[in-house]
């Protein structure tokens, strides 16, 4: 099992057990830093979860205890996410049952709020442009698809729809290809300036896209505003 420790918003780790024993003894770790595992469904301070004797060195000569060093773990970089704006925060249910009842048009439009948002923290990513083609392409192809039945409804036998498809077929390419890519931006982020260990399914990603995305946006949102309440009365 490990564990992430959080200090003043900061997310550090993936720690093992023994990792935040050696890290408490050198002081580098906090017991009163916060820290989650996956099987836990809310952060505590590090102290019960080691627990007195789960801390090798915890007491210093004459039964005092040492003050730690308020410092991240030596191996592991000083994060610097603060600044950085947090993600759009609509509940991915409502996004789905929204695109339900536009027939997926939310859906495609809220896509491009989280890849605006993605290139805003991450300015190199490829991902808003991609979404942008893809937008485009299903404009196209509604247009395509529109004219067809259009010359259906007025008794006229259309060509096959030869473009309709080839421009289906190029959309659904691109959407592809801007899904993973904008899967590559949040996980190069949430384990790099805000490391919070994100890890984004492959599976999930292909079938489900930008719900997926927003459900764990929704999350890490939801972390977010736990640790910074905690800050705040802490």
């Amino acid at each position: 099992m490990t564990y992430q420790v959080s200090r003043n918003v900061q997310m550090y780790g993936p720690y093992t057990l023994e990792d935040l024993q050696r890290y408490v003894a050198s002081g580098n770790v906090l017991l009163t830093d916060m820290a989650k595992s996956e099987d836990m469904p809310d952060w505590v301070p590090v102290a019960p979860i080691l627990g007195t004797a789960g801390i090798p060195g915890s007491a210093a000569p004459g039964g005092a205890t040492p003050t730690p060093a308020y410092a991240a773990p030596a191996n592991y970089p000083q994060p610097t996410g603060i600044g950085y704006p947090d993600p759009p925060n609509l509940h991915w249910a409502l996004e789905l049952v929204l695109g339900f009842f536009t027939c997926g048009l939310f859906v495609v439009v809220w896509n491009l709020v989280i890849a605006t948002w993605s290139n805003r923290i991450q300015p190199t990513s490829k991902a808003l442009l991609l979404y942008i083609a893809a937008t485009v392409l299903i404009v196209l192809n509604l247009g395509s698809s529109w004219t067809f039945f259009i010359a259906l409804s007025h008794h006229v036998h259309p060509h096959h729809n030869v473009l309709g498809n080839l421009i289906g077929l190029v959309t659904w390419v691109v959407r592809l290809i801007a899904r993973f890519t904008l899967r590559d931006t949040l996980e190069q982020h949430f384990n790099g300036p805000e490391p919070i260990g994100l890890r984004l399914n492959a599976v999930m990603t292909f079938f489900f896209g930008g719900i997926y995305f927003q459900y764990k946006l929704n999350e890490i949102n939801e972390m977010k505003q736990a640790l910074r309440y905690r800050s705040a009365v802490s």
